[in-house]
């Protein structure tokens, strides 16, 4: 089997860790992810142009391979995970947001941080 098809289900897994460290981080501490957070999962979007490119790259006989397509139907599941997950943490950082707001002296979150996430599970479907 090809290597760039593995190499994309390591990065789906790496990026449903991320999202799943942010939906602790929301829950658990109720506050946005800071700036080195946010700078790992831009690590992330670049990593997934990357891989991409090396998915198009691929013959179109290789997803006919039966172990290729098992691989790609675990990183579709992994994908639809990471939604799921995205969904719930943009309806958490959105609470936070709000309650930061209304906290005297709080700091608004970066908005960067669900708008990141956004492109990145765009690129992946």
């Amino acid at each position: 089997m090809n290597d760039p098809i593995r190499e994309h289900q390591q990065l789906c897994d790496d990026i449903h860790q991320c999202v799943l460290e942010e939906n602790r981080l929301l829950r658990q501490h109720q506050r946005a992810p800071d700036a080195a957070f946010l700078n790992r999962k831009r690590q992330l979007l670049e990593r997934l142009d990357v891989s991409l490119a090396g998915l198009r790259s691929i013959a179109p006989g290789t997803v006919r391979d039966p172990q290729a397509r098992e691989v790609l139907e675990k990183t579709r599941a992994r994908i639809l995970q990471i939604l799921q997950l995205d969904k719930e943490n943009e309806q958490l950082l959105l609470r936070v947001s709000i309650s930061s707001q209304r906290a005297p002296g709080a700091v608004a979150p970066p908005a960067a941080s669900v708008a990141m996430l956004q492109k990145i599970y765009s690129r992946c479907s």
